[in-house]
């Protein structure tokens, strides 16, 4: 019990982690977490379980597949996650609160700038050359995501069925994900060798043990254990929190404030956030820019460019929407604070829910091990996932390298191929063969087709 072993060798236990360290760790990771979930999963798989072994891979991994059975940023579910386990609630608040803080600070201040000062020359130019690059990026999330879920032509047949129904259909991004979860439940009890095989995979690995896998044998995490009342005090403690705000707001603003429309709707994006933010982009977009009106396409388009180059998850771009909507809805407020305000409700909208998840379920995790029906739900939300992605890069494509785009009925829009922009086509192509030829990074892209924007744009005059 005080050692493990590895490759036939004898390694010694690590040692409980203090919340000190905790702390210490969580605020390392907050501040060095770019590069989307897979990076920022990849990097807690290297702190937590290669370098510190905190916790052992197997748990590591049945945390993980947890996470992306829930809605909203899974890199912070699963640093929420494995907080509690080390140090009980106030881990996992400490946990969650430090891997979005450092981001989230960021994404503020680049809202301001862009805000204060997004129609300079200079700036327009930068983000000439940034969307092109985001384009590409999200490119590279379809083919990434889509080479993981389509394992057949089940999954490839529920993903086209997804972009249809979202670009042709325009049917709403949350029934889209009901339906799909739907046809992978009944898949499994129908075929369950076409849907067994789609979901996130549990491959047999090697398995150290680390610091909470000891402490749970020698009987110290007493707190992941459920009991009757868990269930019942979790609810009456986190709904208040998570929604008294937003029922506040809307009792001394009314139902049709932008204060309570922010609230409201992001309360909802956190409930149906599958997939990360690729997925909920396409949908969060066409509601912000057609229904709300709080922003123009090609802004949503400059909030990603902005949301990658910050640490922290990737859905902190509903805070640069939630930002834009308060600045220029500010009534008596200065523009400023109403902005600040409005960013400051998106994050509590959004995130609040992670903690109320994690608390919740987390001590039923075990329960959720081998059930095939789960995991084929899962795999058939996946795979409409990259349905739903393709629709945002045609989104992101139409309104990137097309000046005018029309309507043909049914919700689907087509460009009109007179507007091209060919100086945004050639930057796109060169940032697509960039990340998916060259496979340079993302954070190289965005700056180097940002500075190639600005010296196209001076060229053409």
């Amino acid at each position: 019990m005080g050692a493990s072993e590895k490759m036939g060798e004898i390694v010694e236990a690590p040692a409980a982690p203090t919340f000190r360290e905790g702390v210490k760790l969580w605020a390392k990771i907050g501040l060095l977490s770019f590069g989307g979930p897979a990076g920022q999963i990849a990097l807690m798989h290297k702190e937590l379980v290669e370098e510190r072994r905190w916790i052992g891979e197997q748990r590591y991994l049945h945390a993980l597949n947890y996470c992306m059975l829930l809605p909203g940023p899974e890199a912070q579910q699963l640093a929420i996650y494995i907080g509690w386990l080390l140090h009980r609630t106030i881990g996992g608040l400490v946990a969650g609160i430090l891997f979005v803080a450092p981001g989230a600070l960021v994404m503020l201040t680049l809202s301001i700038l862009y805000a204060l000062y997004g129609d300079a020359p200079l700036v327009e130019a930068l983000f000439f050359g940034v969307k092109a690059a985001v384009l590409a990026i999200v490119i590279e999330a379809m083919i990434r995501i889509g080479r993981r879920a389509l394992k057949n032509r089940v999954m490839v047949s529920i993903a086209l069925a997804a972009f249809i129904a979202i670009y042709a259909l325009n049917l709403p991004f949350p029934l889209i994900i009901l339906l799909a979860g739907v046809t992978g439940w009944i898949g499994n009890r129908v075929a369950p060798a076409l849907f067994s095989g789609a979901a996130h995979g549990k491959d047999a690995v090697p398995d150290i043990k680390g610091a909470v896998d000891l402490m749970f044998e020698r009987g110290e995490l007493a707190h992941t254990r459920p009991t009757r009342w868990h269930a019942p005090r979790i609810i009456a403690i986190w709904l208040p929190i998570w929604l008294g705000p937003v029922m506040l707001i809307w009792a001394f603003t009314g139902s049709t404030s932008v204060w309570t429309e922010i609230g409201g709707f992001f309360s909802v994006m956190a409930v149906v956030t599958f997939g990360g933010a690729y997925a909920v982009l396409a949908y969060v977009a066409q509601a912000a820019v057609e229904s709300f009106g709080w922003l123009a396409p090609g802004e949503m388009v400059d909030g990603l460019g902005l949301a990658e180059t910050t640490p922290g998850p990737l859905i902190l771009v509903l805070q640069f929407v939630g930002f834009l909507a308060a600045f220029r809805q500010s009534g008596s407020l200065s523009p400023l604070l109403a902005g600040s305000l409005g960013a400051m409700l998106t994050l509590w909208a959004t995130f609040t829910p992670c903690f109320f998840w994690i608390f919740l379920g987390a001590p039923y995790i075990e329960a959720l091990r081998g059930n095939k029906a789960l995991s084929a739900a899962l795999g058939a939300i996946t795979a409409a996932v990259v349905g739903v992605i393709m629709n945002l890069a045609l989104w992101f494509g139409l309104h990137v390298i097309f000046g005018e785009v029309r309507n043909i009925g049914l919700g689907m829009d087509v460009p009109v191929l007179s507007s091209i922009d060919w100086r945004a086509a050639l930057l796109s192509c060169a940032a697509m063969i960039a990340i998916l030829k060259l496979k340079i990074g993302m954070l190289p892209t965005l700056a180097g087709s940002a500075l190639a924007g600005v010296l196209l744009l001076a060229a053409s005059g």
